[in-house]
């Protein structure tokens, strides 16, 4: 079994080790190979030759891989792989798995919009409703790491996508990856890549314009215009295939205005106008769970290819991804488990962590027949 993805029992180190070498790109972000021969680790499409099985071992983080000693690579730069905030755990290892799964599933989602930058991993403690050391087991069980190592891992992989797609000064990279000091900033990029960060900007510095562009990766399938048009359909601004939001201080901690569409590749183009950039990770965060970027269709054809009344609509169409809600609040339940009618809930109990999901389908098929009859 893969190291710290008890959550994925399916995924043995056999497993991980045939989509390496395929590369198969339905696999990115879902773990990591560490090399022990070179301390870097990889994504698992990395271009570069592949190891013997004998000189790797898997892990399910990148703040795992970097609490063991590896160097990201910088060949396939593993801060560009598809979010795996939304990760949710295995289902079938049972109901207390299931639950603590969920509260690291939300917490992984605070700490995308910067929980850890703010405040202490005891307020994140509270608001999850948990105890500090009881959180700590739980992502040490899951993740094979800790809250504030994966939160310092999240920052370096904002920093190093800015660096490598922006020309915002060193300062301001600091400053909108959640880095509390350029000092720190500096110091950690020294310390997991033995050289500064203007090390490893590309091309020449030119002066920074207005916004910030970003690509944020999705797993594939993915089914952007069915999201679009749903999105479109709930009230969110949409036109001419380009989704936009005004940001408002008071709810996103800065004015301004977030723009997203397809990019290049299995990628969103974002483009980010903010007055305070120290907002940027909590914008891009809410971003991700709109377009629901952390999404992992394998999972779901794992946990729910069988059921007789939702498979085969997932294999229809595995590529549906489920609006997301730009406001995260601090419900016990993760919004993919949520099930729309309260009086129903207890007949989608099999169908959990993906109960939204499920609602997702159930109603395509209702708005099918209703479109059908008209």
């Amino acid at each position: 079994m893969v190291r710290g993805m008890d959550a994925l029992p399916s995924l043995s180190a056999e497993a991980c080790y045939r989509a390496v070498m395929a590369r198969d790109a339905r696999f990115d972000g879902r773990f990591h190979t560490c090399v022990k021969t070179t301390g870097i680790y990889c994504r698992p499409v990395c271009p570069a030759r592949t190891p013997l099985f004998g000189n790797v071992e898997f892990v399910a983080s990148a703040a795992e891989a970097e609490a063991k000693g590896y160097r990201p690579c910088l060949r396939c730069r593993p801060e560009t792989a598809p979010d795996y905030s939304a990760w949710r755990g295995e289902v079938t290892t049972g109901g207390a798995w299931r639950g603590t799964a969920n509260t690291v599933s939300r917490a992984l989602q605070m700490i995308d919009e910067g929980a850890l930058d703010e405040d202490g991993l005891e307020r994140l403690a509270d608001r999850l409703g948990v105890g500090e050391r009881h959180l700590r087991r739980l992502f040490r069980a899951h993740l094979g790491a800790s809250p504030v190592a994966v939160a310092q891992t999240r920052r370096v992989r904002l920093a190093k996508a800015l660096l490598h797609q922006t020309r915002l000064p060193m300062a301001e990279v600091a400053l909108a990856s959640g880095f509390g000091s350029v000092r720190r900033f500096n110091e950690t990029f020294q310390a997991l890549y033995g050289r500064p960060p203007s090390a490893l900007r590309r091309g020449a510095v030119e002066e920074a314009g207005a916004g910030v562009e970003l690509s944020l990766s999705w797993r594939p399938p993915y089914e952007l215009e069915a999201l679009m048009a749903a999105l479109a359909d709930r009230g969110d601004r949409v036109e001419g295939g380009v989704w936009s939001r005004a940001l408002d201080a008071a709810i996103d901690g800065t004015s301004g205005r977030v723009e997203v569409q397809a990019g290049s590749g299995n990628a969103l183009q974002v483009r980010v106008e903010a007055d305070r950039l120290e907002a940027l990770p909590r914008v891009l965060a809410r971003v991700r769970r709109v377009f629901d970027l952390g999404h992992d269709p394998e999972a779901l054809m794992r946990d729910l290819g069988g059921d007789p009344a939702l498979g085969p609509r997932v294999t229809a169409r595995p590529g549906l991804r489920l609006p997301g809600l730009w406001v995260l609040d601090d419900g016990a339940m993760a919004p993919a488990d949520r099930w729309p009618d309260p009086d129903t809930e207890a007949l989608a109990e099999g169908w959990r962590p993906w109960r939204a999901y499920a609602a997702l389908y159930l109603t395509m098929d209702e708005e099918n027949a209703d479109a059908k009859r008209a």
